[in-house]
């Protein structure tokens, strides 16, 4: 490669290469060389479960399985049987895996049954009545069904691993979206689990605390003892977690059949004991003691009525009576009574959570759901009926047991509600310690969670002991009816999630969302995400939107400081895409305005190393517009074997995240600079988002100076997808030329430029330079040349003190005696991007704009001033005016003639004396050496080719030793003065 001297247009005047990579820099690869296959080879890992080793398919690891698409996932699975319930510690749960019945109706209807059926059914109907009841049951079922149609919708979509719902909301909506759901649902578990466990010490006190129903006084009562018995009850389910979960998943079944014979007993007492009974309110109910005069008697035994199925007890149940709650001192109210309904049928999820256990999981989840739905709420509606039609109010309001007392061998219920509460409660342990590994095998929250990773065998012990400790403490708590409201608000929010996962998928039109569960729309999920939001505040409204603000604040610090896994996908991409697309449709080039007009640069660029300052620049120069970078990879082979923009993209794209600018990358190959940047300016952006400036770096041979040693622009950022030194080495030392052309170096006889490199390939002569700005203005796109921004250093610039001049020079060069104030176009849009630069970000209130306006001294100068103030007035554009007398400059012009007139008609630069230019550049100097920019009136390219050398020759001249230079040349119609 010849060492080369001068630039051209593209990224800066500093760097001295051609604009456009060799094809040489580019090794071939051979395409059949590369491993496709999926040899699968079983192994044992260290940890003693069975690994996979996968080629280059790379799924023995969470994170290069999740990089995997699902047909891969699924494949392995056909093949080896891998997955388990934490869905990636090797182990097989293909035919061994849990049934339908099994593995998901058995544990969804347990924790469905669990709490309301046996000790909460009761209460409900007494304070809301049945008619409420039922309503609020039909809610909460609707509610359900509408997520669960949209859990089946999501579990549908391909392969499910462990983790239950976090795994779905994660690949679903992606890591930020997916992490806050997962961690909130993490906490529903916990609070569901302290739930349960508070519904079983309350059963165990009422039936052996002081008027226990079985053992009168075994046990002590108040709130310590209370806690004392949570404990020892969660110190089981640690033990039966830590030792036989996956033996308690497979007897879910056996628990089932328990809890079904009890509710029997419970139909068979209805008809067996068909008469009154009188049952005693228990001894901790203070409101059964209370007398006539407000004081209680401790002694005092109060009895309630149980009718038998009555007609008329079931018409003074009809309708709501709201009391105080015995066990909390509030009074009800149908929000609280429904946040106790819906706390107790929160288990949809239970299936969902043994995912890794399931052997069919895509069929299971789906189909066993909805029949445990169905079949809990048909027990739900006939036990309603039922004891609202034999027990008498005050019975169910002050008695939580009475389906104990009625029953013809109370052992039965209470035998019933110890099975449903500890299967509930274990399946929310468990299921919480798998979301919580799931979570932190993810790193979603980095070393935050690490060690949770820890297991034995695939059993999550520190998981299973961190929901342990979680689960103990929310027992402090104390009342069942309080942890209710927070344990519905923590489920209605995850189902809300759910719901938004299903609709944000349908919403995307995405061509790979198609679950094989067809009984779901955009309807569904809308509604099943309104209704949970609703009932959220219904339930508790000062919960909820503390809630939904710890989620949010969690949202967006997992976006910016958690590390994200790349392999998952984002939904916040796909429903970009899928908005972009409908409003640039929506967008059309015919309904432009001058009013609304917005800059749409494209900046040509071919080496960065020599042109951050500018490409850092134009970043503040676009407001809002469109910008992009443009590159041409010079091919000059017509069969190359892969395409070289694929290897340059990441880059590139790193070093927009690294420098932090709004810019898109657009890469095109051909065999010459002209024809590509030609590419690049027809066909960069879409619809109506078209580049109409267009920015090169100069044009001379000014040695390139590499801005990555200085390190000013490039900012630090977290968990990027390539290392900082990455990018800087690629573009560092790779053979990647400037985008400012390859020029020779002048000869002794300044010669500058070797006609064998002229219009060839990657070598950009000033021939090629010119024509490609003619090229430009043909185009009708606006053109602007960046000189001497190597000089540019932002950041010092704009932490001094005080203002910082930014100079307009509206002088056209090549009829220098135009001084008058009605610009064209050209002028106007100087003007323009002058102002946009002090209207954007951190340049604003920190610059001052002068315009500079040349006259002669017999021009009233006064009158030339107030012309230009007023101009500026109508522009609304705040800057200073400046009139200069020039006559010591323009005197060069035809000889000193001022006014022109021997120019002709078509003059271009080429005709202005060198002496003119020279003055003019002197007096710039003089003005404006201090300032942070200078915008220059840019004079029309020759169209001779033989004028390119002098052309640029005399610009070199016009801009030496000034500021950051930009000359511009505008074509468009860019300021309005009309409302």
């Amino acid at each position: 490669m010849q060492p080369v001297a001068s630039h051209a247009f593209g990224a800066d005047p500093m760097d001295n290469k051609s604009f456009v990579s060799p094809s040489s820099s580019y090794q071939s690869t051979d395409i059949t060389n590369r491993n496709y296959g999926t040899d699968v080879t079983d192994c044992v890992g260290s940890d003693g479960g069975a690994a996979v080793a996968t080629g280059n398919m790379g799924l023995s690891d969470p994170g290069s399985r999740d990089a995997a698409p699902l047909l891969q996932s699924d494949l392995l699975r056909s093949l080896s049987g891998i997955g388990s319930m934490l869905g990636f510690s090797g182990k097989s749960s293909g035919a061994n895996g849990l049934s339908t019945f099994s593995g998901v109706f058995c544990p969804v209807a347990l924790s469905m049954f669990s709490v309301m059926l046996f000790l909460r059914i009761g209460f409900v109907i007494g304070q809301a009545g049945v008619l409420v009841t039922l309503a609020q049951l039909t809610i909460a079922y609707v509610i359900i069904l509408f997520t669960v149609l949209s859990l089946c919708a999501v579990s549908t979509n391909g392969a499910i691993e462990g983790g239950g719902v976090y795994y779905m909301i994660s690949r679903a909506l992606g890591p930020e979206f997916g992490g806050s759901i997962g961690v909130l649902f993490f906490f529903a578990n916990i609070f569901s689990c302290s739930l349960y466990v508070s519904a079983f010490t309350e059963a165990l006190i009422n039936n052996f605390g002081p008027g226990g129903y079985a053992v009168d006084g075994a046990m002590p009562n108040g709130r310590w003892y209370a806690f004392l018995y949570g404990l020892c009850i969660s110190l089981i389910l640690l033990i039966i977690c830590l030792v036989g979960a996956q033996m308690f998943a497979r007897t879910s079944l056996l628990v089932l059949v328990v809890v079904a014979i009890s509710y029997i007993s419970f139909l068979l007492s209805l008809m067996i004991a068909d008469h009154w009974l009188s049952i005693g309110l228990p001894d901790d109910n203070p409101y059964g003691k209370t007398t006539i005069n407000g004081t209680i008697e401790p002694n005092k035994t109060v009895y309630a009525n149980y009718t038998g199925i009555r007609s008329h007890t079931f018409l003074g149940n009809l309708y709501p009576e709201w009391t105080v709650d015995y066990t909390t001192g509030m009074h009800m109210n149908f929000a609280l009574v429904f946040a106790v309904v819906f706390s107790g049928i929160t288990g949809l999820m239970a299936g969902a959570n043994m995912s890794g256990e399931l052997r069919q999981p895509n069929v299971s989840i789906p189909k066993g759901t909805l029949q445990a739905l169905l079949v809990t709420y048909v027990v739900y509606i006939l036990t309603t009926f039922l004891l609202g039609a034999s027990c008498t109010r005050t019975l169910l309001q002050n008695n939580y047991i009475v389906m104990q007392n009625i029953n013809v061998w109370p052992p039965f219920i209470f035998i019933g509600i110890v099975a449903a509460t500890v299967a509930a409660a274990l399946s929310n342990m468990i299921g919480a310690s798998r979301v919580l590994f799931r979570l932190s095998a993810d790193r979603l929250f980095g070393t935050l969670l690490h060690v949770a990773t820890l297991h034995r065998n695939g059993n999550p012990v520190v998981a299973v002991l961190i929901s342990w400790v979680l689960v103990v403490m929310f027992l402090l708590i104390g009342s069942f009816n309080v942890i209710a409201q927070i344990t519905s608000v923590f489920f209605l929010l995850s189902y809300a999630a759910v719901n938004l996962a299903c609709l944000a998928l349908d919403l995307t039109s995405a061509p790979n969302f198609r679950p094989t569960f067809r009984y779901f729309s955009t309807h569904t999920s809308l509604f099943g995400f309104a209704g949970c939001i609703a009932m959220m505040f219904v339930v508790n409204p000062a919960s909820s939107g503390i809630t939904i603000v710890l989620l949010l604040l969690l949202l967006i610090g997992l976006h910016y400081a958690g590390p994200m896994p790349a392999s998952w996908g984002s939904i916040s991409q796909a429903l970009i895409f899928h908005q972009v697309r409908k409003y640039l449709l929506m967008l059309d080039p015919r309904k432009e305005h001058v009013k609304f007009w917005r800059p749409q640069i494209l900046l040509l660029v071919a080496n960065p190393k020599s042109c951050l300052p500018l490409i850092d620049f134009v970043n503040d120069l676009k407001k809002s517009g469109l910008y992009v970078l443009g590159h041409v990879e010079c091919v000059k082979e017509e069969n190359w074997q892969f395409d070289p923009v694929q290897k340059e993209m990441p880059y590139w794209l790193g070093l927009i995240d690294y420098l932090k600018i709004k810019a898109f990358v657009e890469i095109t190959v051909a065999k010459t600079v002209n024809e590509g940047a030609g590419h690049l300016i027809r066909l960069s952006g879409i619809g109506a988002m078209k580049p109409n400036t267009i920015i090169l770096g100069f044009h001379d041979s000014a040695p390139s100076e590499n801005m990555f040693d200085k390190g000013k622009l490039l900012r630090n950022i977290k968990f990027a997808k390539l290392e900082r030194a990455e990018v800087v080495e690629y573009f560092t030392v790779q053979d990647l030329p400037t985008l400012a052309g390859t020029f020779v170096p002048s000869d002794q006889n300044g010669d500058m430029f070797n006609e064998n490199h002229i219009g060839g390939g990657r070598h950009l002569s000033a021939v090629d330079y010119v024509r490609l700005v003619n090229d430009i203005l043909r185009m009708n796109k606006n053109i602007v040349l960046a000189r001497h921004f190597q000089l540019l250093d932002k950041e010092n610039l704009l932490k001094t003190s005080g203002y910082k001049c930014v100079d307009v020079w509206p002088v056209d060069l090549v009829r220098p005696q135009n001084a008058s104030v009605t610009w064209d176009n050209s002028s106007l849009f100087l003007l323009q991007l002058a102002c946009i630069l002090s209207m954007s970000g951190r340049w604003k209130n920190r610059i001052m704009l002068r315009v500079f306006l040349c006259v002669t001294s017999m021009q009233d100068m006064q009158r030339k001033e107030y012309q230009l103030k007023e101009m500026l007035s109508q522009l609304r554009i705040m800057a200073k005016s400046i009139i200069l007398p020039w006559d010591h400059v323009i005197c060069h012009v035809n000889n000193g003639n001022a006014d022109g007139g021997q120019l002709s008609k078509g003059a271009d630069l080429n005709d202005m004396p060198l002496t003119f230019l020279k003055g003019f550049n002197e007096l710039m100097r003089r003005n404006s050496g201090q300032s942070a920019l200078v915008f220059l009136s840019l004079p029309p390219p020759p169209q001779d080719p033989n004028k390119a050398v002098k052309y640029l020759e005399l610009l070199e001249c016009v801009t030496d030793s000034l500021p950051p230079t930009l000359l511009i040349y505008g074509i468009s119609s860019v300021i309005s003065t009309a409302l």
